[in-house]
């Protein structure tokens, strides 16, 4: 047992399998009290089983160390509240929370349905806030803590993810509102997009040069929970893990500007726009092709 996390408690959405799992036993291996979290749901979000939160729990006590499952649904205020409770009814405060629960439901966004877009809007962003919302009020209190959220290099965009790669860029927003709002009393928020092997990454339908597994996303997620990230101010920032690499995204910031005497008209930003202000090119155009191949062959839904 390590002591990264010594004396903290920290509460893991999403925990009962694949990166979820994975930080929820980093933490305890780093001698935090883990509230464990799962609805135990399939990756379409059906099938709910509470068994998956309490397993996980059992192996941080098998290790020696100390966690409680708690199998509430993160899309409901309540269950985010609950998870919070438990983890101040327990350990009697709240260090950190973790919000790795998602699902899929994949379809082009012609054919996308509603009940293919809410689901995943609610497990991701709003399970994202629910947990947020209840955590922040007690570490306002607290005057410390820590938020981080789960997002996706798909929040660049998605042929056939528009609900999942709606709710990831939510997702960063969320992290970053919640980094600037609860600054002064001590907060910090994070976001982490993982590449690693899951459930999820099964059916990417492309070769994943830069990919690692679930462990590797538990460790930077243990050092953004830690005393030294806070030291070092690191908040409202997004990372990628990705097997032996770590990287930053880039803060949103205008690129470039043009200013019209007078008013602007359709013509003279016909005249001015694409050569002076021009566009700033779609990192996931270069991999449409593939993506495109992938779906004539039958891999991924197309319809």
């Amino acid at each position: 047992m390590g002591s990264f996390l010594a004396g903290k408690v920290v509460a893991v959405t999403g925990a009962g399998r694949g990166i979820g799992r994975a930080v929820a036993l980093a933490c305890a291996a780093e001698g935090a009290k883990v509230v464990v979290n799962d609805y135990g749901v399939s990756v379409h979000g059906d099938e709910p089983a509470s068994e998956v939160a309490e397993a996980v729990a059992q192996e941080i006590a098998a290790m020696g160390g100390e966690a409680a499952a708690v199998a509430d649904d993160v899309s409901t205020m309540a269950g985010g509240q609950r998870i919070v409770d438990t983890a101040l009814g327990r350990y009697g405060r709240l260090d950190g929370v973790v919000c790795v629960a998602g699902i899929l439901r994949e379809r082009m966004l012609f054919n996308m349905t509603e009940e293919e877009w809410d689901p995943v809007i609610a497990t991701h962003l709003k399970g994202t806030f629910t947990v947020f919302r209840a955590a922040s009020a007690v570490m306002r209190r607290q005057r410390g803590g820590t938020l981080i959220g789960f997002t996706s290099g798909n929040h660049q965009g998605s042929v056939s993810q528009a609900n999942y790669a709606s709710a990831k860029g939510g997702v960063i927003s969320l992290v970053r509102s919640a980094a600037l709002g609860l600054h002064k009393y001590g907060v910090t928020a994070n976001c982490v997009a993982p590449v690693a092997r899951t459930r999820m990454s099964e059916g990417v339908p492309m070769e994943l040069k830069e990919i690692g597994e679930p462990e590797d996303v538990a460790a930077l997620v243990v050092y953004l929970l830690s005393e030294r990230a806070r030291a070092e101010g690191i908040t409202g920032q997004v990372y990628t893990a990705a097997g032996s690499k770590i990287a930053v995204w880039a803060q949103p910031r205008e690129l470039r500007a043009a200013y019209a005497e007078g008013p602007w008209t359709p013509q003279r930003i016909a005249d001015v726009l694409p050569t002076t202000v021009g566009a700033d090119p779609m990192p996931m155009l270069d991999q449409l092709a593939a993506m495109t191949e992938a779906a004539a062959a039958g891999d991924r839904p197309n319809t």
